[in-house]
Protein backbone atom coordinates (compact mmCIF):
# COMPACT_ATOMS: atom_id res chain seq x y z
CA UNK A 1 0.00 0.00 0.00
CA UNK A 2 1.41 3.49 -1.10
CA UNK A 3 2.60 5.73 1.99
CA UNK A 4 0.55 8.27 0.44
CA UNK A 5 -2.93 6.35 1.21
CA UNK A 6 -1.98 5.10 4.60
CA UNK A 7 -3.66 7.71 6.59
CA UNK A 8 -7.38 7.98 4.42
CA UNK A 9 -10.09 6.88 6.40
CA UNK A 10 -11.24 3.32 4.86
CA UNK A 11 -7.42 2.39 6.13
CA UNK A 12 -7.74 3.54 8.99
CA UNK A 13 -11.55 1.55 9.77
CA UNK A 14 -9.37 -1.59 8.25
CA UNK A 15 -6.79 -1.29 11.39
CA UNK A 16 -9.66 -0.67 13.72
CA UNK A 17 -11.74 -3.62 12.26
CA UNK A 18 -8.10 -5.97 12.81
CA UNK A 19 -7.89 -6.34 8.59
CA UNK A 20 -4.79 -6.47 6.51
CA UNK A 21 -5.47 -4.03 4.30
CA UNK A 22 -8.14 -1.77 3.14
CA UNK A 23 -8.74 -4.04 0.37
CA UNK A 24 -10.99 -6.07 2.69
CA UNK A 25 -14.06 -3.89 2.38
CA UNK A 26 -13.65 -4.65 -1.23
CA UNK A 27 -14.59 -8.24 -1.24
CA UNK A 28 -16.86 -7.44 1.48
CA UNK A 29 -18.89 -5.16 -0.89
CA UNK A 30 -18.71 -8.14 -3.56
CA UNK A 31 -20.03 -10.44 -1.26
CA UNK A 32 -23.06 -8.56 0.03
CA UNK A 33 -24.13 -7.76 -3.59
CA UNK A 34 -23.26 -11.15 -5.66
CA UNK A 35 -23.34 -13.24 -3.06
CA UNK A 36 -20.24 -15.26 -4.41
CA UNK A 37 -19.13 -17.09 -1.30
CA UNK A 38 -21.16 -19.67 0.75
CA UNK A 39 -20.69 -21.55 3.83
CA UNK A 40 -18.29 -24.88 3.16
CA UNK A 41 -17.27 -23.75 -0.09
CA UNK A 42 -13.28 -24.27 -1.04
CA UNK A 43 -12.25 -20.87 -2.00
CA UNK A 44 -8.39 -20.10 -3.92
CA UNK A 45 -7.52 -16.27 -3.53
CA UNK A 46 -4.67 -15.85 -6.21
CA UNK A 47 -2.37 -12.17 -5.69
CA UNK A 48 -3.50 -13.43 -1.47
CA UNK A 49 -0.57 -10.75 0.26
CA UNK A 50 -1.08 -9.62 2.56
CA UNK A 51 -3.85 -11.38 3.30
CA UNK A 52 -6.70 -9.22 3.89
CA UNK A 53 -9.47 -10.91 1.52
CA UNK A 54 -8.03 -14.81 2.95
CA UNK A 55 -9.23 -12.73 6.09
CA UNK A 56 -13.09 -11.99 4.89
CA UNK A 57 -12.93 -15.35 3.19
CA UNK A 58 -12.70 -17.12 6.45
CA UNK A 59 -15.59 -15.46 8.09
CA UNK A 60 -17.42 -16.74 5.38
CA UNK A 61 -16.69 -20.30 4.62
CA UNK A 62 -16.10 -23.46 6.87
CA UNK A 63 -14.28 -24.66 3.81
CA UNK A 64 -11.05 -25.22 2.35
CA UNK A 65 -9.10 -21.66 2.01
CA UNK A 66 -6.00 -21.32 0.02
CA UNK A 67 -4.02 -18.33 -0.43
CA UNK A 68 -1.48 -17.85 -3.07
CA UNK A 69 0.88 -15.21 -4.04
CA UNK A 70 4.81 -14.49 -4.91
CA UNK A 71 5.68 -13.09 -1.54
CA UNK A 72 5.12 -14.90 1.76
CA UNK A 73 1.72 -14.48 3.36
CA UNK A 74 1.37 -14.00 7.44
CA UNK A 75 -0.62 -17.17 9.14
CA UNK A 76 -3.96 -17.12 9.60
CA UNK A 77 -5.69 -20.04 11.20
CA UNK A 78 -7.80 -22.39 8.94
CA UNK A 79 -5.94 -20.72 5.36
CA UNK A 80 -3.10 -22.68 4.19
CA UNK A 81 -0.53 -20.24 1.68
CA UNK A 82 1.55 -20.94 -1.42
CA UNK A 83 4.56 -18.95 -2.44
CA UNK A 84 3.96 -19.25 -6.17
CA UNK A 85 3.99 -17.51 -9.28
CA UNK A 86 0.40 -16.95 -11.09
CA UNK A 87 2.19 -17.61 -14.41
CA UNK A 88 3.45 -21.34 -13.34
CA UNK A 89 1.94 -23.39 -15.50
CA UNK A 90 2.06 -26.50 -12.92
CA UNK A 91 0.44 -23.98 -10.38
CA UNK A 92 -3.81 -25.22 -11.28
CA UNK A 93 -2.35 -28.92 -10.61
CA UNK A 94 -1.03 -27.60 -7.27
CA UNK A 95 -4.14 -26.19 -6.33
CA UNK A 96 -6.01 -29.51 -7.39
CA UNK A 97 -3.33 -31.44 -4.96
CA UNK A 98 -3.51 -29.09 -1.50
CA UNK A 99 -7.45 -28.51 -1.89
CA UNK A 100 -9.16 -30.52 -4.36
CA UNK A 101 -11.52 -29.30 -6.95
CA UNK A 102 -12.36 -25.30 -6.29
CA UNK A 103 -16.23 -23.59 -5.60
CA UNK A 104 -14.47 -20.08 -5.59
CA UNK A 105 -11.84 -18.48 -7.26
CA UNK A 106 -11.09 -15.11 -6.05
CA UNK A 107 -8.23 -12.72 -7.17
CA UNK A 108 -7.32 -9.03 -6.42
CA UNK A 109 -3.28 -9.33 -7.88
CA UNK A 110 -2.36 -6.50 -9.28
CA UNK A 111 0.77 -5.20 -10.76
CA UNK A 112 3.35 -3.03 -9.44
CA UNK A 113 2.39 0.18 -10.65
CA UNK A 114 4.69 2.34 -13.22
CA UNK A 115 2.52 5.35 -13.30
CA UNK A 116 2.12 4.49 -17.43
CA UNK A 117 -1.11 4.00 -18.07
CA UNK A 118 -1.35 1.65 -20.55
CA UNK A 119 1.67 -0.30 -19.89
CA UNK A 120 0.16 -0.79 -16.27
CA UNK A 121 -3.49 -1.51 -17.89
CA UNK A 122 -1.91 -4.36 -20.47
CA UNK A 123 -0.21 -6.08 -17.30
CA UNK A 124 -3.31 -6.04 -15.03
CA UNK A 125 -5.10 -7.91 -18.06
CA UNK A 126 -2.38 -10.33 -18.55
CA UNK A 127 -2.55 -11.36 -14.89
CA UNK A 128 -6.51 -11.08 -14.90
CA UNK A 129 -5.95 -13.38 -18.23
CA UNK A 130 -3.72 -15.65 -15.95
CA UNK A 131 -6.55 -15.84 -13.11
CA UNK A 132 -9.00 -16.99 -15.43
CA UNK A 133 -7.13 -19.74 -16.89
CA UNK A 134 -6.28 -21.10 -13.32
CA UNK A 135 -9.97 -20.79 -12.51
CA UNK A 136 -11.08 -22.95 -15.67
CA UNK A 137 -8.74 -25.46 -14.60
CA UNK A 138 -9.42 -25.55 -10.72
CA UNK A 139 -13.35 -24.43 -11.17
CA UNK A 140 -15.86 -27.18 -10.00
CA UNK A 141 -18.96 -26.43 -11.96
CA UNK A 142 -21.35 -24.00 -10.99
CA UNK A 143 -18.45 -22.68 -9.04
CA UNK A 144 -17.79 -18.58 -9.26
CA UNK A 145 -15.11 -16.10 -9.80
CA UNK A 146 -13.82 -12.94 -8.90
CA UNK A 147 -11.05 -10.75 -10.31
CA UNK A 148 -9.42 -7.17 -10.70
CA UNK A 149 -8.78 -5.92 -13.88
CA UNK A 150 -9.03 -2.12 -14.83
CA UNK A 151 -11.03 0.08 -17.34
CA UNK A 152 -8.68 0.69 -20.17
CA UNK A 153 -8.84 -0.18 -24.16
CA UNK A 154 -7.49 -3.91 -23.29
CA UNK A 155 -10.11 -4.76 -20.46
CA UNK A 156 -13.53 -5.78 -23.05
CA UNK A 157 -11.20 -8.09 -24.07
CA UNK A 158 -10.58 -9.88 -20.95
CA UNK A 159 -14.71 -9.40 -19.93
CA UNK A 160 -15.29 -11.36 -23.44
CA UNK A 161 -12.57 -13.90 -22.51
CA UNK A 162 -14.55 -14.78 -19.34
CA UNK A 163 -18.37 -14.62 -20.63
CA UNK A 164 -18.52 -18.00 -22.24
CA UNK A 165 -17.56 -19.65 -18.84
CA UNK A 166 -19.92 -18.76 -17.03
CA UNK A 167 -23.74 -17.80 -17.18
CA UNK A 168 -23.78 -14.55 -15.85
CA UNK A 169 -20.94 -11.69 -15.85
CA UNK A 170 -20.61 -8.59 -14.40
CA UNK A 171 -18.31 -5.88 -14.21
CA UNK A 172 -18.54 -4.03 -10.66
CA UNK A 173 -16.80 -0.87 -9.38
CA UNK A 174 -16.91 -1.25 -5.64
CA UNK A 175 -17.27 1.70 -3.27
CA UNK A 176 -14.37 1.97 -1.50
CA UNK A 177 -12.22 2.08 -5.02
CA UNK A 178 -9.93 5.03 -5.00
CA UNK A 179 -11.33 8.08 -6.15
CA UNK A 180 -9.97 8.41 -10.06
CA UNK A 181 -9.16 4.58 -9.95
CA UNK A 182 -9.87 2.84 -12.90
CA UNK A 183 -9.71 -0.45 -11.26
CA UNK A 184 -12.81 -2.80 -11.70
CA UNK A 185 -13.74 -6.50 -10.88
CA UNK A 186 -15.15 -8.83 -13.13
CA UNK A 187 -17.82 -11.23 -11.46
CA UNK A 188 -18.53 -13.81 -13.00
CA UNK A 189 -21.23 -16.92 -11.73
CA UNK A 190 -22.12 -20.03 -12.35
CA UNK A 191 -18.88 -21.78 -14.25
CA UNK A 192 -20.22 -23.92 -17.16
CA UNK A 193 -17.07 -26.41 -16.74
CA UNK A 194 -14.64 -27.82 -18.77
CA UNK A 195 -14.21 -31.10 -21.01
CA UNK A 196 -12.43 -33.63 -19.16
Amino acid sequence: MGSQWSRDSTYTRAVKEGYRSRAAFKLIEIQARFGVIHDGDTVVDLGASPGSWLQVVNELTSGKILGVDLNPIAPLDGVTTLIADLTDPELPAKVLDIVGEVNVVVSDASPKISGQKSYDQARAIALGEEALCIAQKTLKTGGDFVVKSFQGGDFPELIAMVRPQFRLVKAYRTSTSRKGSSEVYIIAKYFIGRDR
